[in-house]
């Protein structure tokens, strides 16, 4: 699924997404508006997107009246940068009582015990990561970070025991990644960096020095913060940087190299499909020593 930035999920991505099954966690600076145009446009892509809201009163209010408008829409996204707060399980719990007929999607976290109280709360699933993103600086910023695999591995086991399910958010740069996402027990992927840069990403295109570029930031970086918000607060940091990522055409061919690489993978583990990936796979350490020992690369 598309990560739920302004450069990644837009409406537009969320258009060629939805013609091969895949979906958008759609940002949250669109109109309630422009989300019944969209819709009454597109009504076959609504049962793949998300409405993504942070914990304020006017998330929650433009939320309503998106819902209110188009009524097709099925998920919500709760999106914080910070999961661990008795405010935030308290939201869930509220937008559970508020839109009891939706499935909740809620985080980040990154461990099973938090898993566990959020789809206590009513979340029915849960996004994990927190630092492994090419544009995070939270790892750096604040000392705080997860090893996005390791997360993965212990909260499935959480969410899975109490029928629930997780995404895996963040720290994929390649096919291979998002297979061993799935391989720990991921039950979703979610792409930001390797969706940018395409004809349906956010942001125009920039000709530097004979190359095409298209802009890709955090929505904690700066960037995203003065655009949306004003600028960054005085007591906070910026916890996301702004990069130039190479103009990159149109997503389905990235989309098509992704969905080889995953049935490639599951012909080399003997999984007849996707679900069964994660019951195929081993994990094997690599040391240094064993990469001095057999000249790998870890």
């Amino acid at each position: 699924m598309a990560a739920n930035m302004d450069t990644v999920g837009t409406f537009e991505m969320a258009k060629t997404l939805s013609k091969h099954g895949l979906f958008t966690c759609i940002h949250k600076h669109y109109t309630a508006e422009e989300w019944k145009q969209f819709a009454a446009e597109n009504p076959d892509t609504i049962k793949n997107v998300a409405v993504s809201i942070g914990t304020s009163q006017s998330d929650v209010t433009k939320a309503s009246e998106i819902i209110a408008a188009v009524p097709a829409i099925n998920y919500l996204c709760l999106d914080v940068a910070n999961g661990y707060s008795e405010l935030f399980v308290q939201h869930v719990k509220d937008m559970r009582e508020k839109f009891p007929e939706l499935t909740i999607l809620a985080g980040n976290v990154v461990t099973g015990e938090m898993v566990e109280e959020l789809i206590l709360a009513g979340a029915d699933i849960i996004k994990v990561g927190i630092g492994p993103g090419s544009v995070c600086t939270t790892r750096k910023k604040a000392g705080v970070g997860y090893p996005q695999l390791s997360a993965v591995l212990e909260c499935a086991d959480a969410a899975h025991g109490l029928g629930g399910h997780i995404i895996s958010d963040g720290g994929c740069i390649c096919p291979g990644d998002v297979v061993k996402a799935f391989g720990a027990g991921a039950d979703y992927v979610m792409l930001g960096g390797m969706l940018a840069g395409h004809d349906q990403s956010g942001g125009e295109i920039i000709e530097r020095s004979g190359k095409r570029l298209k802009l890709f930031y955090g929505m904690s970086s700066s960037t995203a913060m003065n655009k949306h918000a004003g600028g960054v607060a005085d007591y906070r940091a910026s916890e996301g940087k702004t990069v130039e990522v190479k103009y990159r055409g149109d997503v389905t061919d990235t989309v098509q190299d992704i969905l080889g690489g995953l049935r490639s993978a599951c012909t080399y583990i003997g999984a007849g499909k996707l679900k069964e990936l994660s019951r195929r796979t081993t994990f094997i350490r690599v040391t240094q020593q064993t990469n001095d020992i057999f000249g790998t690369t870890t």
